[in-house]
């Protein structure tokens, strides 16, 4: 018996950094990539993703609620995550200039 509740705490703790996971992950989207990936908006999967961590924080592996947290980020990790991927930039929240960009302003090479 021991070696079982062993293996379903890791499997509980595996859910709960999954789940972890992928609520940083679309906390760090941006909130414009949800919509040209053409998915739910930013704040409907940070609500999903939310509880699904939360849920699985609170109840056992056994029960049916963290198996529907874990269809949700699953959902989010397999469809979600890769559409946003897929836009220029990563749909992250990162300021990209040119190459040839410096503290000030781009950079002209002295001309």
């Amino acid at each position: 018996m021991q070696g079982f509740a062993n293996f379903m705490w890791l499997l509980s703790m595996a859910l709960i950094l999954f789940s972890g996971f992928a609520l940083i992950d679309a906390a760090t989207r941006r909130e414009d990539a949800y919509r040209a990936a053409d998915k739910k908006t930013k704040p409907f999967w940070l609500i999903i993703l939310g509880i699904a961590f939360v849920v699985n924080l609170i109840f056992n592996i056994l029960s049916f609620l963290p198996i529907i947290g874990l269809i949700a980020t699953i959902v989010y990790m397999v469809d979600v995550r890769p559409a946003l991927r897929s836009l220029p930039g990563g749909g992250r929240n990162t300021r990209r200039g040119s190459s040839s960009d410096g503290p000030y302003g781009p950079w002209n090479g002295g001309r």
